[in-house]
């Protein structure tokens, strides 16, 4: 059905519930990728989130940004953020589908250091040069310490961008081609959706086009 002649629909996001408009910008945005963030407390205690308000920011130095947001419900911080702010490093797992049942698994709200690896059975890597796990079932592990954060409000559902410097990447051999360079297909990634939807980023959802000389 040609829909060209109905007129758009517009929504300031004044107008409608944060919850609605925050549900348009995930359906629209997408796919995002997945940050499986590992941190840790001063403590030692080790914490384990997805977040899909992530991507790579640079190449030199390495950067990659993601969003740990406050809660929706009450604006309080969560974990993820608030162990940064005291030990300043980060692992980002990259998750595949064959860990994707686990990822959203290991979003649930558990109550502050509580193991959330031990939780969804995943298994603690230690790391090079910083202090959290890596998540060892991911092929690819990005060590990074925090360059800055970056508190974009204070009400429910803002942002915290944080910034990351990579120090280090582990790769698994499993995922590279005959070139070293990742295979899609091998990779097997999960992109986020709208709602409670996935992708699944290879097979007949992949397609090449050409750089322009």
């Amino acid at each position: 059905m040609d829909n060209s002649s109905k007129p758009f629909l517009q929504f300031d996001p004044g107008d409608i519930s944060i919850p609605r408009f925050h549900h348009l910008m995930l359906g629209a945005i997408a796919p995002r990728p997945i940050a499986f963030a590992s941190t840790i407390d001063r403590e030692g205690r080790p914490n384990l989130s997805p977040f899909s308000f992530f991507n790579a920011f640079g190449a030199n130095p390495p950067v990659v940004v993601f969003s740990p947001s406050r809660r929706g419900k009450d604006a309080t911080t969560k974990d993820t953020y608030d162990n940064i702010k005291e030990v300043p490093e980060v692992v980002i797992n990259a998750v595949t589908y064959a860990m994707a049942q686990q990822v959203s698994d290991s979003s649930v709200d558990y109550p502050k250091g509580v193991n959330e690896f031990d939780m969804v059975g995943f298994t603690m890597e230690p790391s090079d040069l910083v202090r959290p796990f890596r998540v060892k079932e991911s092929p690819v592990q990005f060590e990074c310490k925090v360059l800055q954060v970056i508190e974009t409000g204070t009400g429910n559902a803002a942002g915290n961008l944080v910034i990351c410097e990579v120090l280090r990447i582990h790769v698994s051999p499993d995922i590279l081609d005959e070139q070293g360079r990742i295979d899609p297909d091998k990779i097997d990634l999960v992109g986020r959706m709208g709602g409670n939807w996935y992708v699944r980023a290879s097979g007949a959802a992949l397609f090449e086009i050409a750089k322009p000389e």
